[in-house]
């Protein structure tokens, strides 16, 4: 047997495994938050956002764009949060990193590029202007999270924005993601054309 059937790569991660990744760290940051507060929270989800991170980078053999993103931030205003003991910095980073990539999507279309196809061009395959529209799109949303966020975490109590944060914000996203389906279809290359 030759040293290149041992090397082959490991079947893809299906969606739920990598949903469950996503999801297990803030899963984590709930029960910890509900029992201990919101900076032993916060220390437990720093190292579980790693794992995670690390368990796909693991499966995959390459690091997923948006959620070392997050973990980048997560570390930044998590380790903050932490050494200092102050939980506004946890509850701003959903504000700076919706901001971000409110910004990236929001900058690049205004130097022409839709910048969403660097990092789902793998994915599916859409005509030019369905990658600036959907780049709009979305980082319009993600302007909308940020200054929902920054609102949120200056008016509400801290348990009810650990709650807008672990079941606001991910259903929220699903149910944006769902309905940008029809646009995509409409400016879907994978027929060989795009619908006008």
């Amino acid at each position: 047997m030759s040293g290149g059937t041992e090397t082959a790569e490991r079947p893809a991660l299906g969606s739920g495994v990598k949903l469950l990744a996503e999801l297990g760290p803030l899963a984590i940051f709930f029960i910890v938050n509900s029992r201990a507060g919101i900076v032993p929270a916060t220390a437990a989800f720093l190292p579980a956002t790693l794992a995670a991170i690390a368990f796909l980078w693991w499966r995959e053999r390459k690091l997923p764009v948006m959620p070392v993103v997050n973990g980048v931030f997560v570390a930044v205003f998590g380790g903050l949060t932490v050494w200092l003991n102050d939980a506004d910095f946890i509850k701003m980073k959903p504000t700076v990193i919706f901001g971000f990539f409110a910004a990236v999507l929001l900058i690049g279309l205004a130097f022409g590029r839709g910048l969403l196809k660097i990092a789902f061009g793998a994915a599916m395959q859409l005509d030019e202007p369905g990658w600036r529209g959907l780049s709009l799109r979305w980082g319009l949303f993600f302007a909308a999270l940020a200054l929902a966020n920054e609102v949120l975490w200056r008016q509400v109590s801290t348990d009810a924005w650990v709650n807008f944060k672990v079941f606001g914000i991910m259903p929220l996203t699903f149910a944006f993601a769902l309905l940008q389906m029809r646009f995509i279809q409409r400016h879907s290359l994978e027929d060989g054309k795009a619908a006008g």
